[in-house]
């Protein structure tokens, strides 16, 4: 097994040779999907057919469109094979591409043991966390939650168990404060692009040495709307948690009355450094009703938030402010958008600035008062 960092990911890509010679089948459907694909075929991979889920409506009209990874393949000119699951029919068509290995990134179904056989050195799946940790359809989502700071990029060899199989390869990641599940996962695409393009040629030869996953398996189902609403009741720190780990999808919300919104990326309000502006923070905090929004002084001069991504590219406070609300524990979570019922994402300070009366989250009336005046620690 091969472990790598981004730095040394990066060494070795820049000084691979190429993809090796052998056939390789392509099975994914999503857009994290596509991007392998295309790594995959800027690097010269000899890809002979591509396996992916059928023409799905997409949009407001519902018009059927192929998969990303569909339109991917069509623009390389590359056999598609669409399949919701694989029957026999499907693992007849797979036998005919003759393929010498297989990789799958988000297919979105099992392959059945007849199909495994089908590539002559198997099938290899890139995974989105450091096996046997997060096992399942949602292992990012689900390490935010635990509030994991690494995870990984892992390509292990498929077999009849979910995601049991040894591991070839994997690069390890840093998880950043204030990042959503979106962002993490487009990150750790990038890199396990780059891992299937380094590990290809020993997969390809079959020289490649597995490692027998080791520790204590968890799991990681896909998350539901129910996981992803905002109990502004609970402790700030499960909060922060929680909005960050479903993002985009299903998306953090709560209720502002009986209106539902959805929030941005988020993170914990520090206390400042100044010991008197620490306490009249504690105080404003104290006569703040749970789920009330304010706005609040922030305590980092160069910090700021990307309301969908969480990548640190746009400010979420205007003239020193962000805006926050206080959690059950009595601190306070900051968010860097909100997303008002039959709108889009907008910054949090715009939204403040327009709102006609006080605000508390979580489904609770709100008050008569407006919020012109600012709690400044």
């Amino acid at each position: 097994m091969q472990q790598f960092t981004a730095d040394s990911l990066a060494a070795a890509s820049a000084a691979s040779d190429g993809p090796g010679r052998g056939r390789v089948l392509f099975a994914g459907t999503p857009e994290i999907a596509a991007t392998c694909l295309r790594r995959l075929l800027s690097h010269g991979a000899d890809i002979v057919a591509v396996l992916t889920r059928p023409d799905a409506p997409v949009g407001r009209r519902r018009r059927l469109t192929p998969s990303p990874v569909a339109q991917a393949a069509e623009a390389a000119g590359i056999p598609v094979i669409k399949a919701a699951s694989i029957d026999s029919s499907v693992t007849a068509e797979l036998t005919t591409a003759e393929a010498d290995l297989g990789v799958v990134v988000a297919y979105g179904a099992l392959l059945p043991e007849a199909a495994l056989k089908v590539p002559a050195r198997g099938w290899v799946n890139l995974h989105y966390s450091q096996l046997p940790a997060y096992r399942g359809a949602a292992p990012v989502p689900h390490a935010l939650l635990a509030g994991e700071r690494t995870t990984a990029a892992t390509v292990f060899q498929l077999e009849r168990g979910m995601d049991t199989g040894p591991v070839h390869g994997l690069c390890s990641y840093e998880i950043r404060e204030a990042t959503s599940a979106g962002t993490v996962l487009e990150d750790l695409t990038n890199l396990g692009a780059s891992l299937l393009t380094v590990l290809l040629p020993s997969l390809l030869t079959g020289t490649s040495t597995p490692q027998a996953q080791r520790g204590t398996p968890s799991f990681a189902p896909k998350l539901t709307r129910e996981d992803a609403f905002i109990d502004p009741s609970r402790p700030a720190a499960e909060l922060v948690k929680r909005i960050n780990a479903t993002i985009p999808e299903p998306g953090a919300w709560t209720l502002n009355g009986d209106q539902r919104i959805k929030l941005g990326v988020a993170r914990l309000h520090r206390t400042p450094s100044d010991p008197d502006a620490a306490q009249r923070l504690e105080a404003a905090l104290a006569e703040t009703a749970t789920g009330q929004v304010l706005s609040l002084p922030s305590t980092e001069d160069s910090e700021s938030m990307s309301p969908l991504a969480g990548n640190h590219t746009s400010a979420s406070r205007e003239a020193g402010s962000v805006i926050a609300f206080r959690a059950g524990d009595g601190e306070a979570v900051v968010l860097s958008g909100v997303q008002p019922a039959g709108k889009t994402m907008i910054n949090a300070v715009d939204w403040y600035r327009g709102l006609q009366s006080q605000v508390r989250l979580g489904g609770t009336e709100q008050t008569t008062s407006t919020p012109t005046e600012e709690h400044h620690a």
